[in-house]
């Protein structure tokens, strides 16, 4: 319990700042560019210490490991809550990510190592609903706190959970313990490479569709330093007699693609976390916290499913379940295509609870059939590079979908112009009437009843491109579906060691 809480902590923090940037950018009187940071340098810390994890989990043991990794959450979200300048606050984001990093794939691998099989079917639900709720409900706890408090709270919120997971953390867990020999073995080029492969990748992926891709010079450069990153950390993972990452997991079938899964979990989970609140905000001009009260029916449907699909995960062949819940996600997806700049809080109901609802039926039986024939030694690896996918396919998601929402809404909008012209006798009419409208401003009504046909033209144009965002999602699902039968079935209680 105390493990789940410290990750539900560290997921949640990703959210809940992402929802309130715009009053954080306000307090610390920083840019927009600016302000892309403070999520781009968390993101940019935590994906090399997710991977780092397992080889440090052996070097300290888990009980140290999480200790350490809450401890320094909590002491870096008390600085962030303190930051006076833009500055400050990006270099203690940076470390907040970092430090809080280890704990999500901690408590993946503690789920299945302190544990039997058969009480698996108890236990998976609670972390696959933390892994997937924190996330969900982000937007809607960011925007509680912001309004009622201030932004700075949205860090302070951070220290009485924070401190009370690191003694329960140093008082519990005692299941492992630590090999400090294996640091006279430390591969730190292992550790240059990574770094560099990782965070150049996640700059890319996160500043990419922002500076018009290899438009920009730095995303050319970053590009460039990712493939010499990934080609020496692979070589080093090759060839080095202590790799700092162990990536024999992956000889495993069931692991590999549960790995191709977590990663497309990503795209959905993190990309309709990120399109829905842009549609409210942008098209319907909700506030974080309206927002977050639309968004909550979500988090909702998945604590009501997470003890269903765990009863299910012990009786059900988890690939089906698999299968049944990606269907659920794509058929919420369809259901987006159909949304119109009036779409309100009844019309987003049965997608959100499809979608709810499909993410617990998808992460459960992920978790299970790709963690759960990992042997123990493998396990800690094998949890980081695991979670590791589901945060890259996050960023390629979120790459891609700002990408072609861009291009998407030029395409509308030209479509759009072309069908607005003098000779559609609704469009003569309807500009007649509102140059009437403003009848007051005299010679300038025409032109302002042009500007508001263009307003309403611009507006249109992003739904439509939204639309599209959703239809392609659904695609991504129905096209990975046939891939479920890949999996070899594990055992009943979704355990062993085999391959």
């Amino acid at each position: 319990m105390a493990m789940s809480f410290g990750m539900f902590m560290a997921l949640l923090d990703i959210q809940v700042v992402s929802a309130s940037l715009s009053d954080i950018q306000a307090g610390l009187s920083a840019s927009t560019d600016e302000m892309s940071w403070v999520q781009t340098s968390y993101l940019i810390a935590e994906v090399v210490m997710i991977p780092l994890s397992g080889f440090l989990g052996r070097v300290l043991s888990t009980r140290w490991l999480f200790a350490l990794s809450a401890g320094g959450f909590t002491i870096t979200s008390i600085m962030c809550g303190f930051a006076t300048n833009i500055s400050e606050m990006i270099v203690f984001r940076a470390l907040q990510g970092f430090l809080g990093g280890a704990m999500i794939p901690s408590v993946f691998a503690a789920s299945f190592t302190i544990f039997p099989r058969s009480k698996r079917a108890a236990v998976q639900p609670v972390v696959g609903l933390i892994a997937t709720l924190a996330p969900t409900i982000g937007p809607t706890v960011g925007g509680y706190l912001t309004e009622i408090q201030s932004w700075h709270w949205l860090f302070f919120i951070n220290i009485i959970p924070g401190i009370a997971v690191t003694i329960a953390a140093i008082s519990l867990i005692d299941f492992d313990e630590p090999n400090l020999a294996l640091m006279k073995r430390f591969d730190w080029w292992g550790l240059i490479y990574m770094a560099l492969f990782l965070c150049s990748l996640e700059y890319v992926l996160e500043e990419g569709a922002r500076n018009d891709w290899f438009q920009d010079e730095s995303i050319v450069l970053f590009t460039i330093l990712t493939g010499v990153g990934a080609v020496a950390f692979f070589y080093r993972v090759a060839t080095g007699p202590e790799p700092i990452v162990d990536m024999t997991a992956f000889k495993n079938r069931n692991f590999a693609v549960g790995c191709l899964f977590s990663f497309t979990l990503g795209i959905g989970l993190y990309g309709l976390t990120y399109i829905y609140p842009l549609f409210l905000g942008q098209v319907r001009g909700y506030t974080s916290m309206m927002i977050g009260e639309t968004m909550f029916l979500s988090g909702l449907c998945m604590f009501l499913t997470a003890p269903i699909a765990g009863r299910l995960s012990a009786k059900a062949d988890p690939r089906i379940m698999l299968a049944i819940g990606f269907v659920g996600f794509a058929i919420s997806c369809w259901l987006m295509t159909k949304m119109t700049s009036d779409w309100d809080f009844w019309e987003l109901a049965l997608p959100q609870v499809f979608r709810g609802v499909s993410l617990m039926l998808c992460i459960i039986p992920i978790n299970n059939i790709a963690l759960g024939t990992l042997s123990p030694v493998q396990m800690k690896g094998g949890s980081g590079l695991y979670n590791l996918m589901r945060n890259m396919g996050g960023a390629f998601g979120l790459a891609g979908i700002n990408t072609l929402i861009n291009k998407r809404w030029d395409l509308h909008i030209a479509r759009l112009h072309e069908s607005i012209s003098d000779a559609n006798y609704q469009v003569k009419a309807w500009h007649a009437t509102m140059t009437q409208h403003f009848a007051d401003l005299g010679p300038d009504a025409q032109t302002a009843a042009l500007k508001r046909l263009s307003t309403l033209a611009r507006g249109q144009a992003y739904v439509m491109s939204l639309a599209d965002i959703f239809l392609m999602l659904a695609a991504i699902f129905i096209v990975l579906l046939p891939m479920v039968f890949l999996f070899r079935r594990p055992r009943a209680g979704g355990g062993g060691g085999g391959h």
